[in-house]
């Protein structure tokens, strides 16, 4: 299995996303070199070119970029972010009618240029997914959100996509079978960190109370791809304050990588 960095802050909305590319380098610092590729991101902000979606032009950069890096491998790959959005190519890389994607995210990313209140792509990228017929609906189980936009509940009831709330994630088993139900054959993870409990997980951007345990969540992974071949999978929006801190929230990284790989 491949590693790919992305280290992208441009699709988020926070005055801090720069500590999204410092996260994705922590992260970076503790993966096996010999399998790790680093997708370049410029340093520019990037316009809107008249989408409706804040910082555009880099996003659309970065997408292609980390497009033809994916498309050089022979295995599935573990795309490190950086910011949500990175999931845009990586899900698309792997996309076909047997895909269940499940989105770990305390927001559902399920608003449109329409909708967001902030422009930020990183709150669109699911929606996108479905909107462009990357995946089915029907496939996108989006676990542990807590914090939804009525744009986005909105948007879920006319797609029917499930949505498993926090309590739901502790009876793992249970968990993979309904994801296993949808009918695919394959699955992708999305893990947007902010899904973690902030009392057990420091390096957030957006900390939202009440979230999962690390334990349940890396039990929820497990059993997925126990259940499910994994088709690749995102870690995202780490955001440590220092890199002392990034040191404390290293040991969860590391378990939710495990369970990925199985």
């Amino acid at each position: 299995m491949t590693f790919v960095v992305v280290p992208q802050w441009q699709g988020s909305p926070s005055s801090r996303a720069m500590r999204l590319a410092e996260g994705a380098e922590a992260i970076r610092a503790d993966l096996p070199a010999s399998s790790t590729r680093e997708v370049a991101v410029p340093l520019e902000a990037g316009d809107e070119q008249g989408t409706g979606i804040a910082r555009f032009g880099s996003l659309q950069l970065v997408r292609e970029r980390l497009g033809d890096v994916l498309g050089e491998l022979d295995d599935a790959a573990i795309v490190i972010g950086g910011d949500c959005s990175v999931s845009s190519a990586a899900v698309a890389h792997t996309a076909g009618p047997d895909l269940a994607l499940v989105w770990f995210d305390a927001h559902p990313d399920l608003n449109t240029p329409g909708t967001s209140p902030s422009g930020a792509f990183g709150g669109m990228v699911l929606a996108s997914l479905v909107e462009d017929g990357v995946v089915d609906a029907g496939r996108v189980v989006v676990a542990g959100a807590r914090e939804w936009d009525p744009g986005e509940e909105e948007f879920a009831g006319a797609r029917g996509i499930a949505s498993v709330d926090v309590a739901a994630l502790a009876d793992a088993a249970a968990f993979a079978d309904a994801v296993a139900a949808t009918g695919a054959t394959r699955v992708y993870v999305h893990i947007d960190l902010d899904v973690l409990d902030p009392a057990e997980f420091d390096g957030l951007l957006e900390p939202i109370p009440f979230g999962v345990s690390a334990t349940q969540l890396v039990a929820a992974v497990r059993a997925l791809v126990a259940r499910l071949p994994l088709a690749g999978a995102t870690i995202a929006s780490f955001a440590p304050e220092s890199a002392e801190k990034a040191v404390d929230d290293a040991p969860t990284i590391l378990r939710l990588i495990a369970a990925l790989r199985g």
